[in-house]
């Protein structure tokens, strides 16, 4: 006899995130906290339970262990919301995805104002297991979902005089409490040469762990440049300008003895404050007590990036 299994419809399946955690949902049941900060909880939980229609790409995969999902919606920078990693999962509550528009201008042949939904169709979303490095010594491994940006920059046509491309994220006081801090300058800009954007390692972000970004994570739509330190990676993305000369960017701008437009991962630069030659990788089982691990060049990505900076001084231009 075969047994018959009940339907069950996407909406009624618990979100990964939720059964995670669980445990901690039950002690707080226990406690009597069932009130605001449960309901808050589910409110940030929520955002991130659009499931993508998503394929492995088996050219981008890794054997290091990936970082627990719940670390990666929970340790995060985004000082739009705040400085200490935990803000953004706190605060991102208030950021409207929907609608959302990313124009794309500057110098090209057919500037245009994407919906955040076209681009969902745009290309076959797939899956990329990346190693990610932050300036301040920790790193992690994500599955990101989306696909290269070269896709995106194609349906512009690109003009020969463009040679950089410059990112600006989203700066709203009504929805990002963290504008009101002097930290950098607002809107954040970050910005790549023309070649790196083009590279095909270079992902126009949509998702992490099959589903759509959760917001503290940069949603609706972001870049992730693995070889590159976290910062590079710009979130919430409201414009895509190509221009000729290199761009100002917002880290730069604020503190260029610390932070270069290239910041390459190279551990033989150091950092003013600190050393680059080691992390501490999340995914490892004693969080953040992990032992420190040698860091690669180019974050490992060596063999597919480092023909893009052949003959550069690599620490003068950091």
């Amino acid at each position: 006899m075969k047994l018959q299994l009940p339907s069950v419809k996407s909406s009624e399946i618990t979100p990964k995130s939720i059964f995670e955690n669980r445990r901690e949902i039950l002690k707080m049941a226990a406690a009597g906290a069932l009130g605001l900060e449960l309901s808050s909880w589910f409110a940030r939980e929520a955002l991130a339970q659009t499931k993508l229609n998503v394929k492995q790409n088996p050219a981008y995969t890794l054997m290091d262990k990936q970082t627990p999902y719940k670390d990666v919606i929970s340790y995060n920078n985004f000082y739009e919301f705040g400085t200490d990693k935990s803000d953004p999962i706190a605060y991102a509550t208030s950021l409207v995805t929907r609608p959302w528009k990313i124009s794309v201008e500057g110098l090209v042949g057919k500037p245009k104002v994407f919906d955040i939904d076209d681009l969902l169709k745009l290309m076959p979303l797939e899956e990329r297991v990346y190693r990610m490095r932050c300036v301040e010594g920790w790193s992690m491994v994500i599955p990101w979902v989306g696909y290269s940006l070269s896709h995106l920059l194609k349906q512009v046509d690109p003009l020969g005089s463009a040679k950089y491309i410059e990112f600006t994220s989203l700066a709203d006081k009504k929805q990002m409490r963290g504008l009101s801090s002097d930290v950098i300058q607002w809107p954040y800009v970050e910005g790549l040469r023309l070649d790196e954007a083009n590279h095909p390692l270079t992902l126009l972000t949509l998702g992490l762990y099959g589903e759509a970004l959760p917001n503290q994570n940069g949603a609706p739509i972001r870049i992730v440049t693995p070889w590159k330190y976290g910062f590079k990676s710009a979130k919430s993305i409201v414009k895509i300008k190509l221009v000729e000369k290199q761009p100002t960017t917002s880290w730069f701008l604020a503190n260029p003895s610390e932070y270069g437009f290239y910041s390459n991962v190279n551990p033989e630069v150091d950092h003013p404050r600190w050393s680059q030659a080691s992390e501490r990788r999340l995914s490892d089982d004693k969080g953040f007590f992990a032992p420190k691990i040698k860091t690669l060049k180019f974050n490992g990505y060596g063999d597919q990036v480092a023909s893009l900076y052949a003959g550069m001084d690599l620490k003068k231009f950091y």
